[in-house]
């Protein structure tokens, strides 16, 4: 593992800081300052729609200036929208909040691409491997990210005001080690050469279908639960110390595998390793369904956060496959904004049903999904055992 990999892994880790830290507060705040109950999460999906909207902006920096320069002018975004964010909790402004959190968003559409960047930072054989370790940086963010939420809660008169200017000094020093990141160079564009298949084509191949489907309702069901989990919490009368718990816990779930998912994934394919994770998602919705003691809060959690690795780090390593390196920026993004999409709707869901129709009925209609993301697999298994 080279020392370009290793600060990518460690600014993946600042990155992950900032989403556990925004989704362990973001609902609180929200709830605090909502006109209406159902409100509360607003943002948190502030923070996904502004990432859905900015992935065509990100993917035209990233093709005309490079990886480094994009990820800067992202995290100059994250320090701009984490010091609005503080302004707006101290200030009792529910709707600058939503605004701070959409803005953040084009700090999340670049950092969704460190697990790109981090394939072309290595050797083709060790690519599987490279994203996964990247990945499993999110760790870093598992272990600070509910932490400084915790331990800021009081720093000031006004609650989690702290935990918003703490995250201004997370990008600082996010920008700090990128700026020491050597990424390949942008080739220079040659007159009259082709820039790839179109998007439409690109998107029309079963593998972009499967791996775009497998990702966004991977990461739509895990944003989902995870979103509303420290309202439901909340509602069952725990300390916001053991919300915290549960989402560390739920955040290592998430990125510990890293270290090893790369490596099931060279010997047993993308498809069987996603699987898996289908089959962790339901385990962790029986779980949810069985009971609302603390241990089952946790243990949901941490095999929702497994089965979402297993999902994404399987759905990036396929989509590899449908584009060319001519084509990257613009599938990458598509990829990207199918994900923000559907965390929008989630995010927005999570608080919706939560409050009004409870933690049960989040968990059933998470069914859905899941069941769509199973099917889509098997359909693209049997594409492939068709074409052999």
């Amino acid at each position: 593992m080279n020392a370009n990999l290793i600060l990518l892994t460690l600014c993946q880790g600042l990155f992950l800081t900032n989403n556990v830290t925004f989704i362990a507060i973001n609902g609180l705040v929200g709830l605090s300052m909502a006109p209406l109950g159902w409100m509360a999460t607003l943002p948190v999906m502030g923070y996904v729609v502004g990432g859905a909207l900015s992935t065509g902006l990100v993917a035209k920096s990233q093709s005309r200036w490079g990886r480094r320069v994009s990820f800067q002018l992202g995290l100059l975004v994250a320090l701009g929208s984490a010091l609005l964010a503080a302004y707006a909790a101290w200030s009792h402004h529910f709707w600058l909040l939503v605004a701070a959190t959409v803005i953040a968003g084009y700090y999340s559409a670049n950092g969704q691409l460190y697990r790109f960047a981090a394939a072309e930072l290595s050797v083709p054989d060790f690519r599987e491997k490279a994203v996964s370790l990247v990945l499993a940086g999110g760790l870093i963010g598992a272990i600070i990210g509910p932490n400084l939420a915790s331990g800021t809660r009081g720093l000031t008169e006004t609650p989690f005001v702290g935990a918003y200017l703490a995250l201004a000094g997370v990008a600082v020093l996010g920008m700090l080690l990128m700026a020491f990141i050597r990424f390949p160079a942008v080739p220079p564009k040659k007159a009259g050469a082709s820039g790839g298949r179109p998007l439409s084509e690109i998107m029309r191949q079963p593998v972009f279908i499967v791996a775009a489907a497998a990702a966004a309702l991977g990461y739509g069901v895990m944003n989902l639960l995870m979103a509303a989990t420290p309202l439901a919490m909340q509602v069952c009368g725990y300390a916001f110390s053991d919300a915290a718990l549960v989402l560390e816990w739920h955040v290592i779930g998430m990125f510990a595998p890293g270290f090893f998912t790369g490596s099931l994934i060279k010997r047993f394919g993308a498809l069987p390793i996603m699987g898996v994770g289908v089959l962790l998602n339901l385990l962790c919705i029986a779980i949810a369904l069985s009971g609302v003691d603390l241990h089952q809060f946790l243990l949901s959690l941490f095999l929702l956060g497994v089965g979402w690795n297993f999902l994404f780090t399987g759905s990036t390593t396929l989509s590899m496959k449908a584009w060319t390196p001519e084509e990257k920026d613009r599938g990458q993004a598509a990829i990207n904004f199918f994900v923000f999409a559907t965390m929008a709707v989630t995010s927005f869901a999570s608080g919706a049903l939560v409050t009004t129709q409870g933690w049960t009925w989040l968990n059933i209609g998470s069914l859905l999904p899941v069941g769509l993301t199973g099917g889509a697999l098997v359909w693209l298994w049997f594409k492939q055992k068709q074409q052999r």
